[in-house]
């Protein structure tokens, strides 16, 4: 796949989704976007998890434990260049190392995670955990 292609099949998602590894806690307008963009791009709960997990946590854990991150708001293009250079490169060992040590970049922001999927699910009809 190449940058243009993740671009326009995740871009969209991807800076939906940013926010929960921001310095503030996620307010109603946020969840209530996020769902509306994983919604418009019909994902399962497993597949959103490893979206979370392999495509977002290792670059935005980063950022999250930088001294000089952006803990405010992302810059978008800043963010997104790095999100597909991450992501064109999640191959092979890449992805296997990014599998096994997931736990780690996901810890942080598990809690907001947590409530993103309670809230998707109250919205699908299902029966949150």
């Amino acid at each position: 796949m190449n940058a243009q292609a993740l671009v326009d099949e995740r871009g969209e998602l991807w800076l939906a989704l940013a926010p929960l590894w921001l310095e503030r806690e996620p307010g109603e307008r946020d969840y209530a976007h996020m769902i509306e963009v994983i919604e418009r791009h019909d994902l399962t709960l497993k597949e959103l998890e490893w979206i979370f997990r392999l495509e977002l946590a290792p670059v935005l854990g980063r950022q999250q434990m930088s001294m000089v991150g952006e803990w405010r708001r992302f810059d978008d293009y800043k963010l997104m260049k790095q999100l597909v250079a991450h992501n064109l490169r999640l191959t092979g060992w890449r992805r296997t190392s990014w599998m096994l040590f997931s736990g780690l970049t996901t810890m942080m922001t598990r809690h907001r995670w947590n409530e993103l999927i309670a809230r998707l699910m109250v919205e699908r009809g299902e029966t949150p955990p």
